[in-house]
């Protein structure tokens, strides 16, 4: 079952877009200087397409994309709710996808507009340092494409 602790409004996870970030539990990943450990503990609530069809109710007219932070140890649960709120908004709004993993999951293609990828270094910093491993990409007809550059000043 793939939890959520919570959620709020963001303007800076995903270029161009308000984004409303919903933060799944139940990280594999123990990144050293992790900004939420809270996330690697199995907690919060159920993220159902109920649930997220009420939360997409309420917010719908002030977001422009659906940020899904986290959720690699469910992958083909944050992909089922992707493609939920792609179909079910019918293109009006965006889905995005923070994952931990160095490579883009196959299932992610087809549900995604925005998939940011690989674990937090803390040395290396994160996608706002341009010294980052992590990469944010854009699915477009050719595939996706790295946007990372936008994330930097």
């Amino acid at each position: 079952m793939l939890k959520y602790t919570d959620y709020t409004i963001v303007f800076q996870e995903v270029p161009d877009e308000v984004s409303l970030a919903i933060n799944l539990s139940g990280c594999p990943y123990r990144c050293k200087g992790c900004h939420s450990p809270h996330l690697q503990q199995e907690t919060g609530e159920e993220l159902s397409e109920r649930v997220l069809s009420g939360l997409l109710q309420s917010y719908a007219h002030a977001i422009t994309c659906v940020c899904f932070m986290g959720g690699d140890a469910q992958v083909e649960a944050v992909c089922r709710l992707a493609t939920y709120v792609r179909t079910e908004w019918e293109g009006r709004l965006r889905t995005a996808w923070y994952s931990g993993n160095d490579i883009i999951d196959p299932a992610a293609a087809g549900c995604f507009d925005y998939v940011k990828t690989g674990p937090f270094l803390e040395a290396l910093g994160g996608l706002d340092r341009r010294t980052t491993n992590q990469r944010l990409y854009r699915f477009t007809a050719d595939g996706f494409k790295d946007i990372t550059f936008k994330m930097q000043r």
